[in-house]
């Protein structure tokens, strides 16, 4: 018997079925993230405000592989900024971690030491695996049992994570060093990029997938293909889905025709030229092309002809997880930085307008606002016409 909205006849500890609000720090390879969202155990988190920054990190490697003394002071001063925005709004729970650029650069353990010195913050190293299977969690959690056995592609920018699986939690769940940045700086430093270089590259990523697939096919064949990453929600909008504005629930597909057409027209633009497709930012520009060869060499080598994209990826999963673990712990004790947010002397609120807090994920207003001008320009179109309905090896 169900007693009360979200409560399973107080099957949860006292206070778990009042809504809290639970913060989600991610150190990307291309952007730092900070993401609150307001929810309980068994409601679907609802996003409050989010606070981030285009940092590559990628970008910030010197030759032996070590994050720079630029990058490592950007990065301790976003975390800074995260940690009073976190406070300010009052954030009961703040799960901090970081991916592939310090998981994989050499002086990676020396950097999470000064962020934790600076900060008090500790960034929890997460690997390849348990950031795939994270985001899977999120995947499965999105689309349900209903879904079957489930494949989840991601691509970041400094590694590709692949899972499938029946369950909640994948059977495998692979990550390799396949991001679209890492690829870019490693394999495409022409502008527009050359016939050659572009070939040697859809070469390597074969190369790469090819051992990894193999291992995936042998567990089966996927019911339900979903692809996450900011470079899977780009592509699909250059190649005709609906944009961020239309909701979650609009059901967004790539195909692998579009995908080949498109890749082989970015491969002949230069950085500039990408900045007028939809939804393309600044940021994004230089490694849309790598992203795209990965994503098609993906669906090619994996037999599908198609992937859905799912607006749940990483940051939502590790945020229901968190809230899973409250069935059984209770409660959660304020962390240092609420106790602290108590005294506002002791903090300086971010000076950014209020609503510039409550952006959706787009890198940029500039892009945000030039999707909607394209959705002008192809409603024009639609009420003039009917339209008919299609190097050598690098260590790293």
């Amino acid at each position: 018997m169900v007693r009360g909205r979200g409560s399973l006849g107080g099957r949860y500890p006292p206070g778990n079925n009042v809504p809290m609000r639970l913060g989600v720090l991610d150190i990307g390879s291309n952007t730092v993230h900070l993401l609150l969202v307001d929810a309980h155990p068994g409601a679907r988190p609802v996003a409050f405000a989010s606070h981030k920054r285009s940092l590559s990190l990628v970008q910030h490697l010197d030759g032996d592989g070590n994050i720079s003394d630029e990058g490592q002071n950007e990065l301790v001063e976003f975390v800074l900024e995260a940690w009073e925005f976190a406070a300010k709004h009052k954030a009961e729970d703040l799960l901090a971690f970081c991916t592939s650029a310090i998981r994989e650069a050499t002086n990676g353990s020396e950097v999470l030491a000064r962020v934790k010195h600076e900060t008090t913050v500790t960034l929890r190293e997460l690997s390849g695996s348990e950031e795939a299977s994270m985001t899977f969690f999120a995947v499965r959690r999105w689309y349900g049992w209903g879904a079957g056995p489930m494949l989840n592609l991601d691509i970041g920018g400094g590694s590709f994570e692949m899972a499938y699986g029946e369950d909640e939690l994948p059977e495998l769940a692979m990550s390799v060093p396949l991001g679209a940045s890492r690829l870019t700086r490693d394999w495409l430093p022409e502008d527009p990029p050359s016939a050659k270089s572009v070939k040697e590259l859809r070469s390597y990523i074969r190369e790469t997938l090819k051992p990894v697939v193999k291992e995936f096919q042998s567990l089966g064949r996927a019911n339900h293909v979903a692809g996450t990453s900011k470079t899977f929600r780009s592509l699909a909008r250059i190649a005709g889905a609906a944009p961020s504005g239309a909701g979650p629930y609009v059901k967004r597909e790539l195909y692998a025709t579009d995908l080949g057409l498109w890749a082989q027209r970015i491969s002949a633009m230069e950085i500039e030229d990408r900045l007028h497709l939809p939804a393309v930012s600044e940021a994004r520009a230089p490694q849309l092309l790598a992203g795209a060869l990965v994503a098609e060499a993906a669906l090619e080598m994996f037999e599908f002809p198609s992937l859905e994209i799912c607006p749940w990826a990483l940051r939502e999963g590790l945020i229901l997880r968190r809230l899973d673990q409250l069935v059984t712990e209770g409660p959660l004790e304020p962390p240092p930085h609420v106790a602290l947010a108590s005294q506002p002397a002791e903090l300086q609120a971010p000076d950014d307008d209020e609503k510039s807090e409550h952006d959706e994920d787009t890198d940029s207003d500039d892009a945000a606002k030039k999707d909607k001008d394209h959705d002008a320009e192809d409603a024009d179109k639609k009420n003039g016409h009917k339209k008919g309905n299609g190097k050598k090896d690098k260590k790293h």
